[in-house]
């Protein structure tokens, strides 16, 4: 038997070789040593076995998503196509049809190219680069955005931005993200309404918020919104997919930020948080 010493001097080197990959048994007898040193590497060799099956997993992974976005890329672009054609050439009283075709191509293609970047974000196939930058400029943007879609429904956007503030994020992905919010606050408000995003700097963190006065979110509901393909209750009567909230806290996932929504009897307050640019004196 090995001392007490020996043997705890032996399991931390041993520990070490593990996490330089360099493990190797030096006892090859029948002593209690022996044996430890003979479990522990096949231990290691079968985290081995699975971590390298992790990484072929991922590589078809990927190499299924690249396939399924260029695969349906053209398809999809062709019956948009036709079905502009189709407009020109059908009587008027088959346009309720063709329009319906249009409305579902349009649709299949929003959910494909949503589906590819969420399966591209989980396998790593896309890095997000988050860097010190205004919040006021995606915010614009991102607003500038969603305004045609608030203008058809007679829905008024109003930001509230104080003091602009810098955080640490994505410039695309982030607008992304609330662009994703701001969808939903149109799609779910009545018309003639006003959504209301403004923004507030804590110590370390910048929330920004999209307040609406739409249909609301039940309470008990609130846990579940975030996850994948979940729609509340009082959604059911509205267009949608459930994955546009579930990218959105993916992608702040990603930056070390996070998303919090406020349920209210009417209207909605969800509140994105990134990580606040601290300035070194």
């Amino acid at each position: 038997m090995f001392g007490s010493d020996k043997m705890i001097a032996r399991l931390n080197q041993m520990l070490t070789d593990a996490i330089n990959g360099s493990f190797l048994e030096s006892a090859y007898n029948e002593t209690e040593l022996s044996r430890l040193e003979s479990k522990f590497r096949q231990y290691l060799t079968g985290q081995e076995a699975a971590a390298e099956k992790v990484r072929a997993e991922r590589a078809m992974i990927k190499e299924l998503v690249t396939d399924i976005s260029h695969q349906t890329k053209t398809p999809i672009a062709n019956i948009c196509l036709y079905t502009q054609l189709l407009e020109e050439k059908i009587p008027q009283e088959l346009w309720p049809y063709v329009e319906q075709i249009g409305l579902q191509a349009k649709k299949l293609d929003f959910l494909v190219r949503t589906l590819t970047k969420i399966s591209r974000l989980e396998s790593d196939m896309i890095k997000l680069n988050p860097k010190p930058q205004s919040v006021a400029q995606f915010i614009e943007q991102a607003v500038r955005e969603a305004q045609g879609q608030a203008d058809a429904k007679q829905i008024a956007i109003h930001v509230k931005i104080w003091e602009d503030v810098m955080a640490l994020y994505d410039a695309r992905w982030t607008k992304e993200a609330l662009g994703n919010l701001l969808d939903n606050a149109v799609k779910y408000s009545p018309n003639g309404s006003t959504v209301t995003v403004s923004v507030q700097a804590f110590e370390m963190f910048v929330c920004i918020s999209v307040e609406d006065e739409g249909i609301g979110i039940l309470e008990e509901e609130a846990a579940q919104l975030f996850e994948r393909f979940y729609r509340g209750k009082n959604a059911a009567q509205e267009e949608g997919s459930g994955i546009g909230l579930y990218l959105t806290r993916m992608i702040l996932r990603k930056e070390r930020g996070y998303i919090k929504v406020c349920s209210k009897e009417t209207g909605s307050c969800f509140r994105m948080y990134l990580l606040k640019f601290l300035q070194k004196c």
